[in-house]
């Protein structure tokens, strides 16, 4: 356990120290903004790139994995969406973004940071694979859901806007080359490791600086703590179920889709709920509590799926 707190501790640092910089006004937030920017639309992707692009497709991409994730992400947003309607009594919108908010992982920020030293490079695939899952379906899904009842047009322009990501641009055109078996030129190899390079500590201070603009208080907590515990509980719990029992995935699949389900909620489901102007102070609340739970809880789940590893 020593182990993997050695591995993901100093990660989860640098989104504190993101967080201090913004709350102690050491930064503006149009400076981590900025640096978020700089992750998403530059340094990520190349790193995705290079890394998907250096594998076969056979081997970065399992068609089951990405049913069996897929399928434990939908089950926890319906279920959850349900539960905020049935239970709760909050209507269509505002159950739909707490439904995000459970379902939608920080599997880019957080997972090639946290899963890369433990499974390798080969942890492309699945992080690549829950970033098509948590970001292009669920946010889809999502903006429909959240949109008042006769808005027009809402699908067609999250659509355009997935077709722009450059997150997923990257992935399909690193797969495309995995596949087709085109290596990257040595020049633009190098270029884009240099790049990606900066994904890890830019987009984890990008994050804490968001963070640090949100706002949590006991009657919050209270309020996210169900979506919280869908997120980081019910959520890796499917996942094993549906990746290992049902679908009998090799090991590394599975503890790769436990470890990516068990990532805290994404800042882009506060960003959506914001856009709708609906649940955003119950979102917001979600994605802190379950980014300061998963420091400790994220470690504690590597270390029962993966066993011992040495202290660094």
């Amino acid at each position: 356990m020593l182990g993997f707190l050695s591995l993901c501790l100093p990660i989860f640092a640098v989104v504190g120290l993101g967080w201090v910089a913004v709350r102690r006004g050491t930064i503006a937030p149009a400076v981590t903004d900025a640096v978020g920017t700089f992750a998403f639309s530059f340094a990520l992707p190349a790193m995705l790139l290079r890394l998907m692009a250096a594998q076969p497709l056979a081997q970065s991409f399992e068609p089951r994995f990405f049913g069996g994730y897929l399928g434990a992400c939908l089950l926890v947003f319906f279920g959850t969406m349900a539960g905020a309607m049935l239970l709760a009594g909050r209507r269509r919108g505002q159950a739909a973004a707490v439904a995000a908010s459970a379902a939608m992982g920080n599997v880019g920020y957080l997972g090639p940071p946290l899963l890369l030293p433990l499974l390798g490079e080969r942890g492309a695939g699945p992080v690549a694979m829950a970033i098509m899952s948590e970001v292009a379906i669920v946010i889809a899904l999502g903006s429909v859901l959240m949109a008042p009842m006769g808005e027009r047009g809402v699908l067609g322009r999250v659509l355009r806007s997935l077709l722009l990501n450059p997150v997923l641009l990257a992935i399909s055109g690193g797969a495309v080359l995995g596949a087709l078996g085109l290596a990257i030129p040595g020049p633009v190899e190098r270029f884009l490791g240099f790049l990606g390079a900066a994904a890890g500590p830019t987009a984890l201070f990008a994050l804490g600086g968001t963070l640090g603009r949100l706002s949590l208080d006991r009657r919050l907590v209270l309020a996210a703590g169900a979506a919280t515990a869908a997120k980081l509980a019910v959520y890796p719990l499917l996942a094993w179920l549906l990746l290992g029992p049902l679908l009998g995935l090799e090991l590394f699949w599975v503890q790769a889709g436990v470890m990516l389900a068990a990532m805290p909620t994404a800042t882009n489901a506060f960003v959506l709920a914001q856009r709708f102007h609906t649940g955003a102070e119950s979102v917001s609340a979600v994605v802190l509590l379950s980014t300061a739970i998963a420091s400790v809880a994220f470690p504690l789940t590597a270390w029962l799926l993966t066993g011992p590893v040495a202290v660094p």
